[in-house]
Order: structure tokens, then C-alpha cells, then sequence
């Protein structure tokens, strides 16, 4: 085994460890600064966010408070007047919507030779529809079933019933007839109108 140099002149590497140990010693002494910084920051904004919350959790109480005071001097019969004028107002603007020229239309389709029309009284009913009450006079009870029949087939009326039926001093017969009346969305009946040809 040969013990000697045979490098004409001998190469140490102490150099290139220490400039390495150096290199490694100020990545460590960055991160080390870089973590304490994110500490000091996220223990600064930990503490912003806790007093922020206090605040919120104060002003939260405040306004429920506020809002229990307000309820107590809410007077509950205005409450209860407001509601009833409300539902008045929806009646008529659902009164208003109620289209009679449809109506009168459709019994003029459906209307047989031998009935006459006396009276049509509209009641509207938020669930179902507006309820109709139609007085209407026939030579006999087919000819009523069958203006019953013809209304029933338009899709738009549902529920047809006769609630009364008299013989009349002319011999004619007068029945009070009731039905559920939902008529079609305007844009279906333009639909139809523009189908037609």
C-alpha cells in the first residue's frame, strides 16, 4: 500500500466544507427569521381577530337586546291590522286580475243552444282558484249536464257540480251550478292563439 502524495501539490478541502457550513448556517438563520416573523404575525392577528370577535359577540347582545326592546313596544292588534288590510288588498288585486271577457268567452264555447246564462257570481279562493256560482236556465236536465260536460272538457274549470235544480212556473228548468275556475296563464293562451290558423 502506498502511503505517499503523489499529487505534485496537495489538495485540502477544508475550504469548500467551510464555505458549505456557511451556506447551511444562513438557510438555517433565514428560516429561523422567517418562522419567528410568521409567529409574531399570526400571534398579531390572532389577537386582532379575538378582539374583533369580543366586539362582534358585544354588539350581537346589544342589538338583541335592541331588538327585544322593539318587540315589546310592538303593539300586536296593528300587527294584526296590517295583516287584514294586506289580505284585503291581495283580494282586490286578485279581483282585478279576474278576467271576465275569458270567462264570457269560454261560456260562449261551451254554452248549448237550449241554456241560457242568468247570473255568474265569482268567489276567489288563494288555493284553489275563483269559485264560481253560474244560475243558469234549460229546457231539460241533459242540456244543463251537457253545458256541465262542455265546461268540464275546457281544462279550465274542475269540480262541476249542481248545487240546485227547480222547475220553474214556464216549465224550464233552473239549476245553480258551482266549479272551480282556474283559467290558463296569459302566455299559454297566446300560444294557443298564435297555433291557430
Amino acid at each position: 500500500m502506498i502511503r505517499t502524495n503523489l499529487a505534485t501539490r496537495p489538495f485540502y478541502n477544508e475550504r469548500a466544507v467551510g464555505l458549505w457550513l456557511l451556506l447551511v448556517a444562513v438557510v438555517v438563520a433565514a428560516a429561523t427569521l422567517f418562522n419567528i416573523s410568521s409567529v409574531i404575525g399570526y400571534s398579531r392577528s390572532d389577537t386582532e381577530l379575538a378582539m374583533q370577535a369580543s366586539r362582534d359577540e358585544a354588539r350581537a347582545a346589544d342589538l338583541r337586546q335592541q331588538a327585544t326592546r322593539l318587540r315589546a313596544t310592538v303593539d300586536p292588534r296593528q300587527i294584526e291590522f296590517a295583516s287584514t288590510e294586506a289580505r284585503q288588498a291581495n283580494d282586490l288585486i286578485d279581483r282585478r286580475t279576474f278576467s271576465w271577457t275569458e270567462l264570457f268567452n269560454r261560456f260562449e264555447a261551451t254554452l248549448p243552444d237550449d241554456v241560457r246564462l242568468i247570473a255568474v257570481r265569482p268567489k276567489v279562493d288563494r288555493r284553489t282558484g275563483s269559485i264560481l256560482t253560474i244560475n243558469v236556465v234549460g229546457r231539460t236536465i241533459e242540456d244543463v249536464d251537457k253545458f256541465m260536460e262542455n265546461l268540464e272538457a275546457t281544462g279550465a274549470f274542475s269540480h262541476t257540480e249542481s248545487k240546485e235544480e227547480r222547475i220553474q212556473e214556464d216549465g224550464l228548468l233552473a239549476a245553480a251550478i258551482e266549479t272551480t275556475y282556474v283559467p290558463a296563464p296569459p302566455a299559454a293562451d297566446a300560444a294557443k292563439g298564435a297555433a291557430k290558423p
